[in-house]
């Protein structure tokens, strides 16, 4: 129900990313909340880089989805605002995407996407923000 999408709790995620983080996979971490992927993904980069993130490589929740017709929230305010569904970022250097996303799997963490990449200016452009206008 849209009660309990709501009052779901704020997931931690150590237990899985551990394996990840000590098998030196990692080079940064940003947990989405308050503040969505605009504020928190900068503060996981040295101040002379940045992100792009790519919507549409993952769906996005239901209760996003709702919340944003509802509220008439426009994507780009969504990102701004709420992880829009993903609730951690992890940097990870581009030829270990795959390992890093296989060690995520083994410990069961489903719902693991490569959304973005680091960029060399700073700040984060959300692109396909459209895809969510549907």
């Amino acid at each position: 129900t849209l009660g309990q999408a709501l009052l779901t709790p704020t997931a931690i995620y150590a237990r899985e990313i551990l394996p990840a983080a000590r098998a030196g996979l990692i080079k940064a971490m940003a947990h989405i909340t308050g503040g969505g992927f605009v504020d928190n993904v900068p503060r996981a980069l040295p101040k002379s880089l940045g992100a792009r993130i790519d919507v549409g490589k993952w769906s996005l929740p239901p209760v996003f989805r709702w919340l944003m017709r509802a509220g008439e929230i426009a994507p780009s305010e969504m990102v701004r605002t709420f992880n829009c569904g993903v609730g951690m970022v992890l940097v990870v250097s581009r030829d270990e995407v795959g390992a890093a996303m296989q060690t995520l799997r083994d410990v069961g963490q489903n719902g693991v996407y490569t959304v973005g990449e680091v960029v060399a200016s700073p700040g984060v452009e959300v692109v396909n923000a459209e895809l969510w206008k549907e």
